[in-house]
């Protein structure tokens, strides 16, 4: 990252967050400061990404959504596209006129947008469902707005939801049939909701609905998931705390939540995580399995994830700047930004530019804003990584001791890949992250005898990573018998030391990972606290981050 000259510098930042403390975004205002922030972030995007823009110039789409919308489609580096144009991926013409159908379906006319890029799949974000009087209201506005024209869903070829009559839909068919057309469109498969509330009242109003309680079951095709997650509103108990956010926690007793944890067995599956204690969590312990959670389901599934609150300005940002943050740290996404670049990419995209009024958090004392940066060092550890060890022995491991539990067989040789016990499979780790194995999990130990099972009626045969089972046109070998104490002696003086196979890359990759999260951290808060005046935030630098980090080098600390 040395070599790399950055975009931004930490005055850029500084100007940003000041601006931001005293400004709401709109797109109608045509903020030329604001509209070189956009220019910025598009550069910064296009350090690893193709990507096409959606104008939403003056708001037309939504007001508090950025005038130029990003759709990332490819990475540039990525062995597939290799740095050269390629076709785009989305006829942006119909993305956009899909997205204006959809305005009425959402709260605040929030609509779906991919924002982060994630192996090809894509992490959304907007607001909750509409409710009724939140649809018509609009859609009357909107009539008297646009001389006497309605809004309607009109036929599409998509194939997916929509057909000729749609005009003869009530309205909230009709916008919630184009919602779903637009998921689909992104090929969103998983929504998870965190919201407290079924649907959001206010002055005995139901102002808004969501996916989990449609009535006609529309959305019956996606993985909903409920993660009720604290309002803004809680923040201020954090921010009362002195910014500490251990053993706070939320009242569920409270009358207005609704919303009970809900997750599908196909998602929870191969997690150790007791998600009946969810409403015993304090606010790291719930922030933390929540983000553990929707990192599991984009990296297990094919298909993307929406994420969404009421009006996706607050709770929505703060885990999509997580998640942003987090898989950068991996260097799964924006992987080529340094961490000055990264944090103001998150700031200004996915906060400022999509409406997070941090004006007033701060009036009203609800940190969440400033939870987010100060957090990451909750996140820091493998327990969070989406890269997991290659579990393939590589050429300094090929002299493995295979011994057969079954016979007491061993051989001197490469590692099967192809048999139906050791065959790829998937794993997965106490958290719900998902890696390949071309091993069952006894064939996992580089330096020690390893215990293999082999074909059902083979049980003496070992096969060579080029060698398939009796049926197939590959060879099979045959065993070679030794006693059990020239097993023992042979694993003894063949046994790999862990750095040749790979466990100090991993070892490497997870101090990069803790490195560059405490890096963006240290960098926020020390730009952060010089902005916001008046506010006992914990600082960077001072007495705990120097003991920080020598204990950390000493190797104590988080013990």
């Amino acid at each position: 990252m040395g070599d790399k000259v950055d975009l931004i510098n930490e005055e850029d930042i500084r100007r940003t967050v000041e601006h931001f403390t005293k400004n709401v975004y709109r797109a109608k205002d045509g903020s030329s400061f604001c509209e070189a922030i956009e220019r910025k972030c598009q550069a910064l995007f296009a350090k690893d990404y193709q990507f096409t823009v959606i104008h939403n110039g003056n708001g037309e789409l939504c007001s508090h959504y950025p005038t130029k919308l990003i759709i990332q489609e490819y990475e540039v580096s990525s062995e597939d596209h290799p740095g050269a144009a390629v076709e785009p991926l989305y006829d942006i013409a119909k993305l956009r006129d899909f997205m204006y159908k959809t305005r009425l379906a959402r709260c605040r006319g929030r609509f779906v947008v991919p924002v982060i890029l994630f192996d090809g799949k894509h992490i959304c974000r907007s607001a909750t469902l509409a409710g009724g009087a939140e649809i018509y209201g609009r859609s009357g506005l909107h009539y008297i707005f646009s001389g006497g024209l309605s809004q309607a869903v009109e036929p599409n070829d998509t194939g997916i939801v929509g057909s000729a009559s749609n005009n003869d839909w009530p309205l909230m068919d009709r916008v919630r049939a184009a919602d779903i057309n637009l998921l689909q469109m992104l090929s969103v498969t998983h929504i998870c909701d965190l919201m407290l509330e079924n649907k959001k009242v206010k002055f005995g109003v139901y102002v808004s609905s969501s996916e989990k309680i449609d009535k006609e079951r529309r959305y019956d095709d996606f993985c909903l998931i409920s993660t009720p997650y604290p309002g803004c509103e809680f923040f201020k108990d954090y921010r009362d705390n002195g910014f500490n956010a251990e053993g706070i926690k939320f009242d569920w007793s409270q009358q207005f939540v609704d919303a009970s944890l809900s997750i599908p067995d196909s998602v929870v599956a191969g997690t150790t995580i007791d998600w009946h204690m969810y409403r015993a969590w304090d606010l790291i312990k719930i922030t933390q399995n929540y983000l553990k959670l929707q990192l599991s389901i984009i990296t297990k599934n094919d298909a993307g994830l929406l994420v969404h609150c009421i009006s996706g300005w607050d709770r929505t940002p703060l885990f999509i700047s997580l998640l942003r943050l987090s898989l950068w740290a991996d260097g799964r996404v924006n992987a080529s930004l340094t961490a000055i670049e990264i944090l103001y990419l998150t700031i200004s995209y996915d906060w400022l530019l999509f409406g997070h009024n941090l004006s007033d958090r701060l009036d009203k004392g609800e940190d969440i804003f400033f939870f987010c940066f100060n957090f990451l060092r909750h996140i820091t550890s493998s327990e969070f990584s989406v890269v997991r060890p290659n579990r393939t022995i590589n050429s300094s491991c090929e002299s493995m001791v295979l011994l057969d539990k079954n016979s007491g067989s061993v051989l001197d040789g490469s590692i099967p890949s192809s048999h139906s016990s050791s065959k790829n499979t998937s794993h997965k780790n106490l958290d719900g992250f998902e890696g390949t194995s071309q091993f069952s999990e006894n064939q996992l130990k580089c330096n020690s005898v390893i215990e293999t099972e082999f074909y059902p009626g083979k049980s003496n045969a070992l096969y060579s990573s080029s060698e398939g089972p009796s049926g197939t046109s590959n060879p099979v070998s045959s065993p070679i018998e030794v006693p059990l104490k020239e097993i023992l002696e042979l694993a003894k003086n063949e046994a790999t030391p862990p750095s040749a196979c790979g466990r100090s890359d991993l070892q490497e990759g997870q101090t990069t990972r803790k490195q560059k999260l405490e890096e963006v951290s240290h960098l926020f808060r020390r730009i952060y606290s010089s902005v916001v005046k008046g506010r006992d935030y914990p600082e960077a630098g001072g007495i705990t981050t120097v003991f920080d980090s020598i204990s950390s080098k000493i190797g104590f600390k988080n013990l």
